[in-house]
């Protein structure tokens, strides 16, 4: 089974602690919603890619240990570090239900993709109704753009994203003091179009292009509509999150 339609999963979500390593990982609600936006009930089927990570063998490590409790669910990932990890990128990627990327330089992991051709394979697999989804840069990567540090210490706007999505993203947005002002700033001044952010522990859910809901896995947190008003200034608009626990 596919999403009925497009469907990505943008959030600032990543797998919860088990609490015995860094690394010690479980899959929280935020991938069983990535498996029902699919229509994977039975077997599904995801893909793991932490190009924006180097494809750190620690944290496919990670990605695996956390699904080694879930037998149903059909694990894979896929590095290009040194090379490809599987003979048929394209054939891979379109058998998946979901692909889940992970955190790191969302500036290495676009640079890498389209190096191998996976910006075109995104776009083709969004379309076939595979749930594209990720946290942090593997949210970052499927809008026009979004603030990121991938560049140094200083948050700055990377305006070349897949563009799947034709609106911004800002990740983390409670995060740290800086990346709210700085996300405001540049929607302000036109560098990046309108868009949506996400505190720690939410996520959007686009169907096509649409925004169609906000999800949270802890309370308190919210995702946001950031948008240019006519007097040059952002303005920002809360959208409550449907809690996922």
């Amino acid at each position: 089974m596919t999403a009925t339609a497009p469907t990505v999963l943008a959030t600032s979500i990543g797998f919860d602690s088990r609490g015995r390593g860094p690394l010690d990982w479980s899959p929280g609600p935020v991938f069983d919603l990535a498996f029902q936006l699919a229509g994977a009930r039975d077997r599904p089927r995801i893909c793991f890619l932490g190009t924006a990570a180097g494809d750190d063998p620690t944290t496919v490590s990670g990605f695996y240990g956390a699904f080694a409790r879930r037998p149903e669910v059909a694990a894979s990932h896929l590095s290009l570090f040194p090379m490809p990890t599987v003979a048929d990128v394209r054939a891979h990627l379109l058998a998946q239900d979901v692909v889940w990327v992970g955190g790191g330089s969302v500036a290495n992991l676009l640079a890498v993709w389209r190096v191998h051709g996976l910006d075109e394979v995104f776009r083709e697999a969004w379309q076939a109704g595979v749930v594209l989804a990720g946290v942090s840069a593997g949210s970052l990567c499927w809008h026009a753009g979004g603030t990121t540090d991938s560049f140094g210490p200083g948050l700055r706007p990377v305006t070349d994203g897949l563009g799947l999505l034709p609106h911004s993203n800002g990740v983390h947005h409670d995060s740290e003091p800086r990346r709210r002002p700085v996300y405001h700033r540049l929607v302000a001044d036109g560098t990046l179009p309108a868009g949506y952010a996400t505190d720690d522990g939410v996520g959007l859910v686009y169907r096509g292009t649409e925004l169609v809901e906000a999800v949270a896995d802890r309370p308190g947190k919210a995702a946001y509509r950031v948008e240019r008003s006519a007097d040059g200034t952002a303005v920002e608009t809360r959208i409550e999150p449907r809690r996922l626990r």
